[in-house]
């Protein structure tokens, strides 16, 4: 018998996984991309001897790719190698203060004694807190599609019983006291788009998630990931086509029967999957009016995550002190997210993440360079910064505070460089806003009440990547894909 056709759109990590998962469900699988190079917002850049990952930095649930591989059975460690770091980052705080953050739970405490000695109890207590919410929102619910109200009302006691209600900073708040640990204690949501001033307290859970499975990188970049599953879906049978940027999902009755790409070609389809925005695929991929629940007026209401300025930039000479993750606290932390989510401003100071991937990886420089990303959150593009004019401005600046906090003679050691901004993230990726991660983490952006995976709205549609659940971030992504077990048929039920 033929088998059922599936169309998946977008290449990114959510795409990818998905079409792996169909593949292994006897689809036949056909991957629009846009781009001419695969992987999304996991692509890569070369230039001048460099390699540079566009997005994506660190692996945290590594279990969840090696399942893609067990599906196509292969070995993960065959295609790609993934070191595990220590310490996961270094923090560092304006007046000085370093803090390496590990899965040591040794070191932690002994840290944190010498940071704050009157919290050692309640960073404890918050490390238990972390693993209870770990094992519900991320063991139980991570993987559950969330289909009707009664899918939300079994989990909400357990939601609530556990502080989903609250922020992050408010259960982080409860426990410690020093202003310095309460913010290395709840900076993650800002690594999946959100204010951790707003973000449920549900993402608390990506601290034990880190120290359950570890921090690890690919070596080769993250791109080496991309390029391991392009080998697992082409092993499938199936195809992988650049530069077919998707036009319109056709319908048939409120059914998605295929899609029409950019020069007129029609895919037919039994099965649609947008790893595409969410909030693009029904505001422009869908014909006006179609949809009842994700409706203009809804998504116009609806908050976005903030947006990213990121400097790729290599290095004649290297910078061995210089850990492969860096976060620089700047001298504010709720004003400056204030700024950015709500006030959507640019304001002059800034925290940022710096990336050193050749900490761990020389390969990816010229001999005796480094290769750097680093990433400043800004607010997405519902503010008024012009970044046609801002963009140069705001990189010397972080290049000027760069040199004096830890890369010294920065500026004269430049060799290579480049820009992304939140202009790139919106015209590049098709995001909404330019929005760096789709719609805040927030409780009633979450679970039921984010687009589901199963449309809403389209029989036939599912949808994959950060905007829909379990959210953003590389485990939430590839976890949209493997909740597309639990609602899409398995191919026989075509025949």
């Amino acid at each position: 018998m033929p088998r059922p056709q599936a169309v998946v759109i977008g290449s990114g990590f959510g795409g990818l996984a998905a079409a792996v998962r169909l593949g292994a469900r006897g689809y036949r699988v056909t991957v629009c991309e846009r781009a001419d190079r695969p992987g999304g917002r996991a692509s890569v850049y070369e230039q001048d001897g460099f390699t540079f990952d566009s997005g994506p930095t660190i692996i945290t649930a590594p279990f969840l790719l090696e399942e893609l591989w067990q599906l196509c059975g292969r070995r993960m460690q065959d295609d790609v190698d993934l070191r595990p770091l220590h310490p996961f980052y270094r923090l560092q705080f304006c007046d000085g203060t370093r803090f390496d953050y590990s899965g040591d739970a040794q070191q932690m405490r002994a840290q944190v004694a010498r940071l704050a000695p009157g919290d050692v109890d309640g960073f404890e207590r918050f490390l238990r807190s972390s693993e209870e919410i770990y094992r519900v929102g991320f063991e139980r619910l991570g993987h559950v599609p969330f289909n009707s109200w009664a899918d939300m009302l079994r989990v909400l006691p357990a939601l609530l019983r556990l502080s989903g209600h609250q922020s992050v900073y408010q259960l982080v708040a409860k426990l410690v006291r020093d202003p310095r640990l309460r913010t290395l204690l709840s900076f993650h949501p800002l690594l999946v788009g959100g204010n951790p001033f707003d973000t449920t307290a549900v993402y608390a859970l990506i601290a034990h998630l880190e120290r359950q499975h570890g921090v690890h990188f690919c070596m080769g970049g993250t791109g080496r990931l991309v390029q391991g599953l392009l080998k697992l879906i082409e092993g499938q049978g199936a195809t992988v086509r650049l530069g077919a940027e998707v036009r319109s999902i056709e319908l048939e009755r409120r059914r998605a029967v295929g899609v029409q790409l950019a020069g007129g070609e029609r895919l037919p389809a039994q099965v649609v999957v947008s790893n595409a925005d969410a909030a693009w695929t029904y505001s422009r991929l869908l014909p006006a009016g179609t949809c009842r629940h994700w409706t203009p007026r809804r998504l116009a209401r609806a908050r976005y995550s903030m947006s990213l300025f990121v400097w790729y930039f290599g290095t004649r000479g290297r910078y061995p002190d210089v850990a492969h993750h860096t976060i620089l606290f700047g001298p504010r932390y709720r004003s400056l997210l204030s700024d950015i989510f709500r006030r959507k401003v640019l304001p002059e100071d800034f925290s940022l993440y710096l990336h050193r991937p050749t900490a761990t990886d020389p390969s990816l420089a010229p001999a005796d360079c480094d290769a750097f990303y680093v990433l400043s959150p800004v607010a997405n593009l519902q503010g008024e910064v012009d970044w046609r004019t801002a963009a140069e401005p705001y990189r010397r600046a972080i290049e000027a505070h760069l040199e004096a906090t830890l890369l010294p003679g920065l500026r004269e050691r430049v060799v290579t460089s480049r820009t992304l901004t939140p202009l790139d993230i919106r015209d590049r990726w098709l995001s909404v806003h330019g929005a760096g991660f789709g719609l805040q983490p927030l409780l009633r952006q979450s679970a039921y009440f984010r687009p589901h995976n199963r449309s809403e709205d389209i029989e036939g549609l599912y949808l994959v990547g950060a905007g829909t659940h379990p959210g953003a971030g590389v485990p939430g992504v590839l976890s949209s894909a493997r909740v597309l077990d639990r609602v899409v048929p398995h191919a026989h039920a075509w025949n």
